[in-house]
Protein backbone atom coordinates (compact mmCIF):
# COMPACT_ATOMS: atom_id res chain seq x y z
CA UNK A 1 0.00 0.00 0.00
CA UNK A 2 1.17 3.66 -0.61
CA UNK A 3 1.22 4.57 3.24
CA UNK A 4 3.55 7.02 5.61
CA UNK A 5 4.59 5.45 8.93
CA UNK A 6 6.07 7.62 12.06
CA UNK A 7 7.62 5.90 14.67
CA UNK A 8 8.57 7.17 18.37
CA UNK A 9 10.56 5.84 21.29
CA UNK A 10 9.56 5.88 24.40
CA UNK A 11 11.67 8.74 25.95
CA UNK A 12 10.91 10.94 22.73
CA UNK A 13 6.94 10.77 23.64
CA UNK A 14 5.11 12.99 25.96
CA UNK A 15 4.35 10.52 28.74
CA UNK A 16 6.63 7.88 27.82
CA UNK A 17 4.58 5.90 25.60
CA UNK A 18 5.77 3.52 22.52
CA UNK A 19 3.67 5.17 19.31
CA UNK A 20 3.43 3.08 15.99
CA UNK A 21 1.16 5.25 13.42
CA UNK A 22 0.70 4.24 9.76
CA UNK A 23 -1.57 5.84 7.00
CA UNK A 24 -3.17 3.14 5.08
CA UNK A 25 -3.85 4.83 1.76
CA UNK A 26 -5.21 3.08 -1.66
CA UNK A 27 -3.84 3.15 -4.90
CA UNK A 28 -4.63 6.11 -7.42
CA UNK A 29 -7.71 5.54 -8.65
CA UNK A 30 -8.81 3.10 -5.20
CA UNK A 31 -10.83 4.01 -2.50
CA UNK A 32 -10.70 0.93 -0.25
CA UNK A 33 -13.59 0.81 2.32
CA UNK A 34 -11.74 -0.08 5.96
CA UNK A 35 -13.65 -1.24 9.53
CA UNK A 36 -12.07 -2.18 12.90
CA UNK A 37 -12.66 -4.88 14.58
CA UNK A 38 -11.87 -7.49 17.30
CA UNK A 39 -10.64 -10.99 15.87
CA UNK A 40 -11.09 -14.05 18.45
CA UNK A 41 -9.14 -16.86 19.09
CA UNK A 42 -12.09 -19.28 17.61
CA UNK A 43 -12.48 -16.93 14.04
CA UNK A 44 -8.33 -16.83 13.48
CA UNK A 45 -7.82 -19.58 10.62
CA UNK A 46 -5.77 -22.64 11.48
CA UNK A 47 -5.06 -23.10 7.69
CA UNK A 48 -4.58 -19.79 6.25
CA UNK A 49 -4.61 -19.39 2.64
CA UNK A 50 -3.26 -16.16 0.40
CA UNK A 51 -5.54 -14.88 -1.74
CA UNK A 52 -3.18 -12.91 -3.87
CA UNK A 53 -0.32 -15.54 -3.52
CA UNK A 54 -2.36 -18.98 -3.56
CA UNK A 55 -0.01 -20.00 -0.53
CA UNK A 56 -1.63 -21.98 2.18
CA UNK A 57 0.25 -22.02 5.22
CA UNK A 58 -0.40 -24.27 8.65
CA UNK A 59 -0.82 -22.17 11.82
CA UNK A 60 -0.41 -22.48 15.30
CA UNK A 61 -3.39 -23.73 17.51
CA UNK A 62 -2.97 -21.04 20.20
CA UNK A 63 -4.20 -17.79 18.59
CA UNK A 64 -4.36 -15.17 20.79
CA UNK A 65 -7.03 -12.45 20.76
CA UNK A 66 -6.17 -9.50 18.43
CA UNK A 67 -7.56 -5.86 17.11
CA UNK A 68 -7.05 -5.10 13.27
CA UNK A 69 -8.62 -2.82 10.64
CA UNK A 70 -9.57 -5.29 7.35
CA UNK A 71 -10.87 -4.29 4.32
CA UNK A 72 -14.04 -4.09 4.90
CA UNK A 73 -15.35 -5.86 1.12
CA UNK A 74 -14.67 -9.45 1.21
CA UNK A 75 -12.85 -11.20 -1.51
CA UNK A 76 -9.09 -10.71 -1.40
CA UNK A 77 -8.05 -11.50 1.77
CA UNK A 78 -7.65 -9.65 5.02
CA UNK A 79 -5.59 -6.55 4.76
CA UNK A 80 -5.97 -6.56 8.89
CA UNK A 81 -3.02 -3.78 8.57
CA UNK A 82 -2.69 -3.07 12.17
CA UNK A 83 -3.70 -3.42 16.27
CA UNK A 84 -2.50 -4.85 19.47
CA UNK A 85 -3.04 -8.54 20.60
CA UNK A 86 -3.46 -9.64 24.22
CA UNK A 87 -0.47 -9.51 25.68
CA UNK A 88 -0.09 -5.99 24.57
CA UNK A 89 1.94 -6.24 21.69
CA UNK A 90 1.32 -4.03 18.43
CA UNK A 91 1.99 -4.71 14.87
CA UNK A 92 1.54 -2.31 11.82
CA UNK A 93 1.74 -3.85 8.30
CA UNK A 94 2.98 -2.85 6.67
CA UNK A 95 4.48 0.43 4.36
CA UNK A 96 5.34 -0.89 1.10
CA UNK A 97 9.06 -0.41 0.34
CA UNK A 98 11.49 0.48 -2.74
CA UNK A 99 14.66 -1.87 -3.87
CA UNK A 100 16.80 -2.05 -7.01
CA UNK A 101 17.58 -3.88 -10.20
CA UNK A 102 20.41 -5.41 -8.21
CA UNK A 103 18.47 -6.82 -5.17
CA UNK A 104 15.52 -8.43 -6.77
CA UNK A 105 18.16 -9.86 -9.45
CA UNK A 106 20.31 -11.57 -6.42
CA UNK A 107 17.11 -12.70 -4.63
CA UNK A 108 13.43 -12.63 -6.43
CA UNK A 109 10.28 -11.88 -5.42
CA UNK A 110 8.39 -14.86 -4.61
CA UNK A 111 5.56 -14.49 -7.09
CA UNK A 112 2.35 -16.65 -7.64
CA UNK A 113 2.74 -18.64 -11.04
CA UNK A 114 -0.36 -20.17 -12.70
CA UNK A 115 -0.39 -23.32 -14.21
CA UNK A 116 0.35 -23.62 -17.83
CA UNK A 117 -1.17 -26.41 -19.87
CA UNK A 118 -3.71 -28.89 -19.49
CA UNK A 119 -3.60 -31.13 -16.39
CA UNK A 120 -2.76 -34.60 -17.66
CA UNK A 121 -0.93 -33.53 -20.99
CA UNK A 122 2.20 -33.71 -22.02
CA UNK A 123 3.68 -30.09 -21.17
CA UNK A 124 1.70 -29.20 -18.26
CA UNK A 125 3.18 -27.08 -15.59
CA UNK A 126 1.25 -27.14 -12.23
CA UNK A 127 0.73 -23.33 -10.82
CA UNK A 128 3.46 -22.50 -8.06
CA UNK A 129 2.19 -20.54 -5.16
CA UNK A 130 3.82 -17.24 -4.11
CA UNK A 131 5.24 -15.69 -0.95
CA UNK A 132 3.49 -13.57 1.65
CA UNK A 133 2.39 -10.25 1.47
CA UNK A 134 0.37 -7.31 3.36
CA UNK A 135 -2.60 -9.30 2.40
CA UNK A 136 -1.08 -11.77 5.09
CA UNK A 137 0.80 -10.66 7.49
CA UNK A 138 -0.45 -9.11 10.64
CA UNK A 139 -3.04 -12.46 10.55
CA UNK A 140 -0.04 -14.84 10.60
CA UNK A 141 1.77 -12.95 13.27
CA UNK A 142 0.36 -10.39 15.71
CA UNK A 143 -1.90 -13.47 17.56
CA UNK A 144 1.14 -15.39 18.09
CA UNK A 145 3.80 -13.06 19.28
CA UNK A 146 5.00 -11.99 22.79
CA UNK A 147 7.44 -9.23 22.09
CA UNK A 148 8.48 -6.50 19.42
CA UNK A 149 11.43 -8.65 19.37
CA UNK A 150 9.13 -11.78 19.01
CA UNK A 151 7.71 -10.64 16.37
CA UNK A 152 10.64 -9.54 14.55
CA UNK A 153 11.99 -13.29 14.73
CA UNK A 154 8.35 -14.97 13.90
CA UNK A 155 8.14 -12.52 10.44
CA UNK A 156 11.67 -13.44 9.40
CA UNK A 157 11.00 -17.40 9.78
CA UNK A 158 8.11 -16.77 7.97
CA UNK A 159 9.91 -14.59 5.09
CA UNK A 160 13.16 -17.03 4.79
CA UNK A 161 10.98 -20.22 4.59
CA UNK A 162 8.21 -18.87 2.05
CA UNK A 163 9.43 -15.51 0.80
CA UNK A 164 7.54 -12.67 -0.17
CA UNK A 165 6.47 -11.09 -3.45
CA UNK A 166 6.56 -7.82 -2.72
CA UNK A 167 9.37 -5.19 -0.57
CA UNK A 168 7.77 -4.16 3.10
CA UNK A 169 8.34 -2.34 5.87
CA UNK A 170 6.45 -3.68 8.57
CA UNK A 171 6.26 -2.43 12.71
CA UNK A 172 6.51 -4.28 16.33
CA UNK A 173 5.78 -2.25 19.19
CA UNK A 174 5.91 -2.92 22.82
CA UNK A 175 6.19 -1.20 26.16
CA UNK A 176 9.80 -1.07 26.01
CA UNK A 177 10.52 -1.30 22.45
CA UNK A 178 9.71 -0.15 18.98
CA UNK A 179 11.63 -2.27 15.76
CA UNK A 180 11.15 -1.87 12.27
CA UNK A 181 11.69 -4.71 9.93
CA UNK A 182 12.09 -3.93 5.62
CA UNK A 183 12.37 -6.90 3.63
CA UNK A 184 14.50 -7.21 0.74
CA UNK A 185 14.51 -9.14 -2.02
CA UNK A 186 12.28 -12.24 -1.88
CA UNK A 187 13.57 -13.77 0.98
CA UNK A 188 15.85 -11.72 3.20
CA UNK A 189 15.09 -9.44 5.89
CA UNK A 190 16.82 -6.74 8.44
CA UNK A 191 15.36 -5.33 11.16
CA UNK A 192 16.36 -2.37 13.52
CA UNK A 193 14.91 -1.31 17.10
CA UNK A 194 13.81 2.56 16.79
CA UNK A 195 15.97 4.40 19.77
CA UNK A 196 14.44 5.68 22.35
CA UNK A 197 15.00 9.04 22.07
CA UNK A 198 14.11 9.42 18.52
CA UNK A 199 11.61 9.13 15.93
CA UNK A 200 11.90 7.49 12.38
CA UNK A 201 10.16 8.76 9.22
CA UNK A 202 9.01 5.84 6.82
CA UNK A 203 7.47 7.34 3.52
CA UNK A 204 7.50 4.22 0.72
CA UNK A 205 10.89 3.45 0.29
CA UNK A 206 13.41 1.39 1.90
CA UNK A 207 14.97 3.93 4.52
CA UNK A 208 17.14 1.97 7.22
CA UNK A 209 20.51 4.22 6.91
CA UNK A 210 23.08 2.35 9.09
CA UNK A 211 23.39 -1.19 10.03
CA UNK A 212 25.77 -3.18 12.11
CA UNK A 213 25.99 -6.95 10.80
CA UNK A 214 28.05 -7.96 13.99
CA UNK A 215 25.55 -6.94 15.98
CA UNK A 216 22.47 -8.99 13.88
CA UNK A 217 24.77 -11.93 14.04
CA UNK A 218 25.41 -11.50 17.49
CA UNK A 219 23.58 -10.34 20.85
CA UNK A 220 20.54 -8.42 18.09
CA UNK A 221 21.10 -5.34 20.96
CA UNK A 222 19.53 -2.98 17.98
CA UNK A 223 19.73 -5.52 14.64
CA UNK A 224 18.70 -8.45 13.69
CA UNK A 225 19.04 -10.03 10.18
CA UNK A 226 18.18 -13.09 7.73
CA UNK A 227 21.08 -15.14 8.97
CA UNK A 228 22.73 -15.32 5.53
CA UNK A 229 22.89 -11.60 4.85
CA UNK A 230 26.16 -11.12 5.18
CA UNK A 231 27.44 -13.77 2.75
CA UNK A 232 24.37 -13.21 0.34
CA UNK A 233 25.87 -9.55 0.61
CA UNK A 234 29.32 -10.14 -0.28
CA UNK A 235 28.36 -12.97 -2.97
CA UNK A 236 26.59 -10.45 -4.94
CA UNK A 237 28.37 -7.35 -4.54
CA UNK A 238 25.61 -5.54 -2.70
CA UNK A 239 27.59 -3.33 -0.17
CA UNK A 240 28.16 -0.46 -1.73
CA UNK A 241 30.82 1.43 1.17
CA UNK A 242 33.53 2.75 -0.33
CA UNK A 243 35.72 1.95 2.28
CA UNK A 244 38.64 4.46 2.44
CA UNK A 245 40.69 4.21 5.52
CA UNK A 246 42.74 7.32 4.90
CA UNK A 247 38.94 9.27 4.24
CA UNK A 248 37.54 7.60 7.68
CA UNK A 249 40.67 8.45 9.80
CA UNK A 250 39.93 12.36 8.53
CA UNK A 251 36.83 12.42 9.86
CA UNK A 252 37.59 10.32 13.26
CA UNK A 253 40.26 12.88 13.76
CA UNK A 254 37.72 15.65 12.71
CA UNK A 255 35.22 14.77 15.29
CA UNK A 256 37.78 13.32 17.78
CA UNK A 257 39.11 17.17 18.62
CA UNK A 258 35.84 18.33 17.79
CA UNK A 259 34.59 16.33 20.92
CA UNK A 260 37.78 17.22 22.87
CA UNK A 261 37.61 21.28 22.58
CA UNK A 262 33.95 20.97 23.90
CA UNK A 263 35.05 19.12 26.13
CA UNK A 264 37.40 21.30 27.88
CA UNK A 265 35.56 24.43 26.67
CA UNK A 266 31.91 23.17 28.89
CA UNK A 267 32.96 22.72 32.28
CA UNK A 268 29.70 20.71 33.05
CA UNK A 269 30.24 18.75 30.28
CA UNK A 270 33.67 17.65 32.13
CA UNK A 271 31.59 17.30 35.32
CA UNK A 272 29.27 15.46 33.70
CA UNK A 273 31.61 13.20 32.40
CA UNK A 274 33.26 12.46 35.72
CA UNK A 275 29.81 11.50 37.23
CA UNK A 276 28.62 9.29 34.35
CA UNK A 277 27.42 5.68 35.33
CA UNK A 278 30.50 3.87 34.66
CA UNK A 279 28.69 1.46 32.22
CA UNK A 280 27.91 4.34 29.78
CA UNK A 281 30.83 4.07 27.11
CA UNK A 282 32.17 7.66 25.96
CA UNK A 283 31.54 8.89 22.96
CA UNK A 284 35.41 8.27 22.10
CA UNK A 285 35.35 4.51 22.69
CA UNK A 286 31.81 4.51 20.75
CA UNK A 287 33.90 6.59 17.87
CA UNK A 288 36.91 4.10 18.03
CA UNK A 289 34.69 1.10 18.29
CA UNK A 290 32.28 2.48 14.95
CA UNK A 291 35.65 3.39 13.11
CA UNK A 292 37.13 -0.33 13.55
CA UNK A 293 33.33 -1.84 12.97
CA UNK A 294 33.11 0.31 9.41
CA UNK A 295 36.93 -1.14 8.57
CA UNK A 296 36.15 -4.37 9.17
CA UNK A 297 33.04 -4.34 7.04
CA UNK A 298 30.21 -4.62 9.89
CA UNK A 299 28.57 -1.41 9.19
CA UNK A 300 27.28 -0.23 6.21
CA UNK A 301 24.15 1.85 4.65
CA UNK A 302 21.08 -0.83 3.62
CA UNK A 303 19.50 2.55 2.21
CA UNK A 304 22.23 2.30 -0.74
CA UNK A 305 22.72 -0.98 -1.07
CA UNK A 306 18.67 -2.04 -1.20
CA UNK A 307 16.97 0.55 -1.96
CA UNK A 308 16.35 2.96 -4.76
CA UNK A 309 16.75 6.80 -5.67
CA UNK A 310 14.93 7.17 -8.59
CA UNK A 311 13.12 10.18 -9.85
CA UNK A 312 10.09 8.90 -8.96
CA UNK A 313 10.98 8.79 -5.02
CA UNK A 314 12.02 12.54 -5.60
CA UNK A 315 8.48 13.67 -6.03
CA UNK A 316 6.85 10.60 -4.34
CA UNK A 317 8.75 9.61 -0.96
CA UNK A 318 11.45 11.77 -0.19
CA UNK A 319 9.48 14.96 0.27
CA UNK A 320 7.01 13.15 2.94
CA UNK A 321 10.10 12.49 4.95
CA UNK A 322 11.15 16.30 4.50
CA UNK A 323 8.32 17.59 5.49
CA UNK A 324 7.71 15.53 8.34
CA UNK A 325 11.11 16.37 10.28
CA UNK A 326 10.46 20.05 8.62
CA UNK A 327 7.53 20.43 11.25
CA UNK A 328 9.33 18.21 13.92
CA UNK A 329 12.68 19.73 13.98
CA UNK A 330 11.63 23.18 13.15
CA UNK A 331 15.26 24.86 14.25
CA UNK A 332 16.64 22.99 11.05
CA UNK A 333 17.27 25.41 7.65
CA UNK A 334 14.94 23.55 5.46
CA UNK A 335 14.18 26.76 3.05
CA UNK A 336 16.44 28.13 0.49
CA UNK A 337 19.76 28.47 -0.55
CA UNK A 338 20.67 27.13 3.02
CA UNK A 339 18.85 24.34 3.50
CA UNK A 340 20.82 21.31 4.90
CA UNK A 341 17.56 18.86 3.08
CA UNK A 342 15.03 19.85 0.36
CA UNK A 343 12.21 17.51 -0.63
CA UNK A 344 14.46 15.74 -3.20
CA UNK A 345 17.50 14.75 -0.88
CA UNK A 346 18.27 11.49 -0.76
CA UNK A 347 19.81 11.50 2.49
CA UNK A 348 17.40 12.57 4.97
CA UNK A 349 17.83 10.49 7.93
CA UNK A 350 15.81 7.76 8.90
CA UNK A 351 16.05 8.24 12.73
CA UNK A 352 16.82 11.70 14.48
CA UNK A 353 15.56 13.02 18.07
CA UNK A 354 12.87 15.87 18.30
CA UNK A 355 13.23 18.92 19.45
CA UNK A 356 10.60 18.18 22.07
CA UNK A 357 8.84 15.20 23.27
CA UNK A 358 5.88 14.28 20.44
CA UNK A 359 2.37 13.95 21.48
CA UNK A 360 -0.64 12.17 19.56
CA UNK A 361 -1.40 15.17 18.56
CA UNK A 362 1.53 15.73 16.22
CA UNK A 363 1.27 12.29 15.28
CA UNK A 364 -2.09 13.06 13.89
CA UNK A 365 -0.50 16.67 12.01
CA UNK A 366 2.16 15.34 10.24
CA UNK A 367 0.04 12.42 8.71
CA UNK A 368 -2.27 14.58 8.03
CA UNK A 369 -0.24 17.51 6.69
CA UNK A 370 -0.05 18.57 2.66
CA UNK A 371 3.26 20.56 2.79
CA UNK A 372 1.39 23.47 4.79
CA UNK A 373 3.27 26.62 4.51
CA UNK A 374 5.71 25.97 1.80
CA UNK A 375 5.34 26.56 -1.82
CA UNK A 376 4.12 22.58 -2.23
CA UNK A 377 0.44 23.01 -0.56
CA UNK A 378 -2.32 22.25 -2.95
CA UNK A 379 -4.58 24.15 -0.56
CA UNK A 380 -1.93 27.32 -0.54
CA UNK A 381 -1.40 30.28 -2.07
CA UNK A 382 2.17 30.22 -1.94
CA UNK A 383 4.16 29.02 -4.94
CA UNK A 384 2.49 28.40 -7.92
CA UNK A 385 0.04 25.67 -9.63
CA UNK A 386 2.76 24.04 -10.77
CA UNK A 387 4.36 23.69 -7.55
CA UNK A 388 1.40 23.07 -5.25
CA UNK A 389 0.74 19.86 -7.17
CA UNK A 390 4.42 18.94 -7.57
CA UNK A 391 5.19 16.22 -4.61
CA UNK A 392 2.68 13.51 -3.49
CA UNK A 393 0.78 14.83 0.07
CA UNK A 394 0.70 12.95 2.89
CA UNK A 395 -2.73 13.61 3.97
CA UNK A 396 -4.17 12.65 0.38
CA UNK A 397 -7.41 11.74 -0.89
CA UNK A 398 -7.32 8.35 -1.07
CA UNK A 399 -6.01 8.12 2.95
CA UNK A 400 -8.29 5.05 4.03
CA UNK A 401 -7.27 4.66 8.14
CA UNK A 402 -4.71 6.05 10.75
CA UNK A 403 -4.25 3.19 12.96
CA UNK A 404 -2.04 4.96 16.63
CA UNK A 405 -0.92 2.17 18.43
CA UNK A 406 0.05 3.54 21.84
CA UNK A 407 1.36 1.60 25.07
CA UNK A 408 1.29 3.93 27.96
CA UNK A 409 3.67 2.79 30.69
CA UNK A 410 2.05 3.85 33.70
CA UNK A 411 -1.17 2.19 32.83
CA UNK A 412 -2.10 -0.93 34.11
CA UNK A 413 -1.57 -4.21 31.43
CA UNK A 414 -5.01 -4.80 31.56
CA UNK A 415 -6.12 -1.43 30.01
CA UNK A 416 -2.54 0.13 28.59
CA UNK A 417 -3.24 -0.52 25.01
CA UNK A 418 -4.84 2.02 23.12
CA UNK A 419 -5.70 2.45 19.81
CA UNK A 420 -6.35 5.66 17.76
CA UNK A 421 -7.88 5.77 14.96
CA UNK A 422 -9.24 7.66 11.91
CA UNK A 423 -11.06 7.08 8.58
CA UNK A 424 -11.15 8.53 5.37
CA UNK A 425 -8.87 11.57 3.94
CA UNK A 426 -6.94 12.78 7.44
CA UNK A 427 -6.72 16.39 6.60
CA UNK A 428 -10.60 16.32 7.22
CA UNK A 429 -11.24 13.57 9.89
CA UNK A 430 -10.76 13.17 14.05
CA UNK A 431 -8.30 10.93 15.57
CA UNK A 432 -10.10 9.28 18.66
CA UNK A 433 -9.12 6.49 21.51
CA UNK A 434 -9.87 3.16 21.67
CA UNK A 435 -8.64 0.61 24.54
CA UNK A 436 -8.22 -2.13 22.80
CA UNK A 437 -8.31 -4.63 25.26
CA UNK A 438 -11.81 -5.96 24.62
CA UNK A 439 -13.82 -8.47 23.16
CA UNK A 440 -15.92 -6.07 20.88
CA UNK A 441 -15.42 -2.68 19.73
CA UNK A 442 -17.77 -0.16 18.49
CA UNK A 443 -20.55 -1.04 16.05
CA UNK A 444 -19.86 2.82 14.44
CA UNK A 445 -16.28 1.55 13.33
CA UNK A 446 -17.12 -1.87 12.19
CA UNK A 447 -20.17 -1.68 10.44
CA UNK A 448 -18.59 -0.66 6.75
CA UNK A 449 -19.60 -2.29 4.19
CA UNK A 450 -19.90 -1.44 0.35
CA UNK A 451 -23.11 0.61 1.02
CA UNK A 452 -22.75 4.24 1.46
CA UNK A 453 -24.34 5.52 4.47
CA UNK A 454 -23.38 8.49 7.25
CA UNK A 455 -24.50 5.55 9.72
CA UNK A 456 -20.48 4.71 9.54
CA UNK A 457 -18.03 6.06 10.50
CA UNK A 458 -15.99 5.18 7.48
CA UNK A 459 -18.30 6.45 4.68
CA UNK A 460 -19.40 9.38 6.56
CA UNK A 461 -15.29 10.70 6.80
CA UNK A 462 -14.99 9.97 3.11
CA UNK A 463 -18.57 12.15 2.72
CA UNK A 464 -17.38 14.95 4.63
CA UNK A 465 -13.54 15.05 2.79
CA UNK A 466 -15.32 14.73 -0.39
CA UNK A 467 -17.71 17.87 0.53
CA UNK A 468 -14.68 20.37 2.19
CA UNK A 469 -12.59 19.90 -0.23
CA UNK A 470 -14.35 21.84 -2.90
CA UNK A 471 -14.12 25.13 0.02
CA UNK A 472 -11.32 24.09 1.68
CA UNK A 473 -10.77 27.21 3.69
CA UNK A 474 -14.52 27.93 4.38
CA UNK A 475 -14.71 24.64 6.25
CA UNK A 476 -11.76 24.51 7.57
CA UNK A 477 -12.69 26.01 10.99
CA UNK A 478 -15.36 23.63 11.22
CA UNK A 479 -13.41 21.05 10.66
CA UNK A 480 -10.53 21.92 13.29
CA UNK A 481 -13.02 22.85 15.53
CA UNK A 482 -14.27 18.98 15.68
CA UNK A 483 -11.03 17.66 15.45
CA UNK A 484 -9.92 19.55 18.16
CA UNK A 485 -13.18 18.59 20.23
CA UNK A 486 -13.01 14.80 19.47
CA UNK A 487 -9.52 14.49 20.60
CA UNK A 488 -9.80 16.28 24.18
CA UNK A 489 -12.85 14.01 24.35
CA UNK A 490 -10.73 11.17 23.85
CA UNK A 491 -7.94 12.26 26.71
CA UNK A 492 -10.85 12.76 28.75
CA UNK A 493 -12.09 9.22 28.20
CA UNK A 494 -9.29 7.91 28.87
CA UNK A 495 -8.19 9.74 32.56
CA UNK A 496 -11.70 8.41 33.20
CA UNK A 497 -11.98 5.08 32.40
CA UNK A 498 -7.95 4.48 33.94
CA UNK A 499 -9.47 5.76 37.34
CA UNK A 500 -12.51 3.99 37.28
CA UNK A 501 -10.91 0.65 35.78
CA UNK A 502 -8.35 0.64 38.93
CA UNK A 503 -11.22 0.39 41.45
CA UNK A 504 -12.56 -2.47 39.83
CA UNK A 505 -12.00 -6.19 40.03
CA UNK A 506 -9.96 -7.85 37.20
CA UNK A 507 -12.52 -9.65 35.60
CA UNK A 508 -14.99 -6.48 35.79
CA UNK A 509 -12.21 -4.38 33.63
CA UNK A 510 -12.83 -5.65 29.68
CA UNK A 511 -16.54 -4.67 30.22
CA UNK A 512 -15.77 -1.09 31.63
CA UNK A 513 -13.33 -0.28 28.83
CA UNK A 514 -15.57 -1.75 26.25
CA UNK A 515 -18.63 0.55 27.90
CA UNK A 516 -16.13 3.25 27.82
CA UNK A 517 -15.66 2.83 24.04
CA UNK A 518 -19.13 2.76 22.96
CA UNK A 519 -19.84 5.70 25.16
CA UNK A 520 -17.03 7.75 22.88
CA UNK A 521 -18.46 6.36 19.83
CA UNK A 522 -21.37 7.81 19.98
CA UNK A 523 -20.12 11.12 20.87
CA UNK A 524 -18.13 10.46 17.87
CA UNK A 525 -21.29 10.20 16.12
CA UNK A 526 -22.88 13.18 17.18
CA UNK A 527 -20.06 14.96 16.42
CA UNK A 528 -19.11 13.60 12.69
CA UNK A 529 -23.20 13.78 11.56
CA UNK A 530 -22.93 17.89 12.89
CA UNK A 531 -20.02 18.61 11.16
CA UNK A 532 -21.00 16.49 8.37
CA UNK A 533 -24.22 18.89 8.16
CA UNK A 534 -22.06 22.02 8.37
CA UNK A 535 -19.94 21.11 5.82
CA UNK A 536 -23.28 20.21 3.98
CA UNK A 537 -24.30 24.00 3.69
CA UNK A 538 -21.31 25.35 3.22
CA UNK A 539 -20.45 24.08 0.24
CA UNK A 540 -24.09 23.68 -0.60
CA UNK A 541 -23.97 27.37 -0.93
CA UNK A 542 -21.12 27.89 -2.78
CA UNK A 543 -22.50 25.35 -5.91
CA UNK A 544 -21.94 27.05 -9.23
CA UNK A 545 -25.90 27.14 -10.01
CA UNK A 546 -26.67 29.66 -6.94
CA UNK A 547 -28.49 32.20 -7.40
CA UNK A 548 -29.15 35.26 -5.31
CA UNK A 549 -32.46 36.21 -5.86
CA UNK A 550 -35.36 34.13 -4.12
CA UNK A 551 -39.16 33.92 -3.92
CA UNK A 552 -40.75 32.32 -1.43
CA UNK A 553 -38.17 33.60 1.83
CA UNK A 554 -39.02 32.24 5.13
Amino acid sequence: MACTTILIGKKATYDGSTIVARNEDSPNGQFEPKRLVVVRPEEQPRTYTSTESHLSIELPDNPMRYTAVPDAIPGHGPWAAAGFNELNVGMSATETITSNPRVLGADPLVKYQPAQGTEGEPGYVPARPGGIGEEDMVTLVLPYITSARDGVKRLGELLERYGTYEMNGIAFSDVDEIWWLETVGGHHWIAKRVPDDAYVTMPNQLGIDYFDLADAEGDAVEHMASADLRSWMREHHLDLTLIRPEVIDDIYEDLYYEYAEDDLDDDDAFEDSEDASDDEPDFLDVLDDVRERVLAGDIFNPREAFGSHSDSDHVYNTPRAWYMQRCLNPRDRWDGSAAELTPESDDIPWARVPERKLTVEDVKDVLSSHYQGTPFDPYGYKGTPASRALYRPIGINRNGQLAVLQLRPYADEAWRAVQWMAFGSNPFNALVPFYANVDELPEYLGNTTARVTSESFYWANRLIAALADARFHENSAAIEGYQEKMAAAGHAMLHRTDAEAAKLAPEKVSEQLAAANDQLADELKRATEELLGKVLYTTSCAMKNGFAMSDNER
